[in-house]
């Protein structure tokens, strides 16, 4: 399974996760803790999705 696949894949599972469960907005708090923290792991998965250098 490739990089791509996998990441398609949780977010998939976060956005079924996230309809089901309408009370706790999950995609809104990683997107939230992503904006605010600029974590170096996002980055780094970034980069290799989009094949920068």
């Amino acid at each position: 399974m490739t990089r791509k696949t996998a990441l398609l894949l949780a977010l998939s599972v976060l956005a079924i996760l996230d309809a089901l469960i309408p009370f706790v907005p999950l995609l809104a708090l990683l997107l939230l803790y992503v904006v605010m923290e600029r974590p170096a792991w996002f980055l780094a998965l970034v980069r290799e999705v989009y094949g920068s250098e």
